[in-house]
């Protein structure tokens, strides 16, 4: 793949092949920025998997870095109120279902109460595709409306190896302090260490990089105090 000039000199201030400490590699990256806007820091960590297996969870930051999501929840009416008062931008049933069938999707996270999954289930086709589908797994299915929405707005994240065993995730901004950057990366290695398949051999972690939007990949020695 041919690369850019400003990405080649940008590449070439440093050796990229070696590993370097996560600190240092988050300085590296908002060093080697070279778009004229704030980009995202990118974090991509490969994983040992067997083929059946995957990690998925959840998390929120020490650092944030992202403007407040829009919350919808699907609820019955009588406790639409109940949503809206702790922070959800939209909350209701048929309304919003018939909305979303419509191709609505002014929102960025969906939750909903366990007894709304059967006409939420419909919307696989609209939801699915996005990722915005609502999951137990994620704690986006839950009774406790107010304290789903309350982590959601903390700003809970969702992260989830992709086919090839890759966690492709944003953890901050070239603007940012590097290391709350590098605080937001340990944070995400615990959370995924946390969610080791028990048949996962040693080695469960097989590479951690971290890169800018437009900007040029590091390897980091995540062993170095995570």
């Amino acid at each position: 793949m041919k690369r850019g000039k400003k990405y080649r000199a940008a590449a070439a201030k440093y050796d990229l092949s070696k590993r370097y400490p996560t600190i240092d590699a988050c300085k590296m990256v908002q060093d080697m920025k070279y778009a004229a806007f704030d980009e995202t820091v990118e974090a991509h960590v490969s994983l040992k998997l067997s083929k059946s297996a995957t990690v998925r969870d959840t998390l929120v930051f020490p650092h944030q870095f992202t403007a407040e999501k829009k919350v919808l929840v699907f609820c019955k009416e009588d406790r639409a109120k109940e949503a809206l008062d702790a922070g959800a931008t939209y909350a209701g049933a048929d309304e919003y279902i018939e909305k979303v069938k419509g191709g609505w999707l002014d929102f960025d996270i969906a939750v909903a109460t366990p007894d709304m999954m059967k006409d939420v289930g419909r919307l696989g086709m609209v939801l699915g595709r996005r990722g915005l589908m609502p999951n137990p797994k994620t704690g986006t299915v839950t009774n406790d409306i107010a304290q789903a929405i309350g982590e959601l707005k903390k700003g809970r994240t969702e992260f989830r190896a992709d086919k090839g065993g890759v966690i492709h995730i944003a953890v901050g901004k070239v603007s940012m302090d590097a290391a709350k950057i590098a605080e937001n990366i340990a944070t995400l290695i615990t959370e995924v260490r946390r969610r080791k398949p028990v048949d996962a051999k040693s080695g469960f972690i097989s590479t951690v990089s971290v890169s800018s939007t437009m900007g040029p990949g590091v390897w980091v020695d995540f062993k170095e105090g995570e």
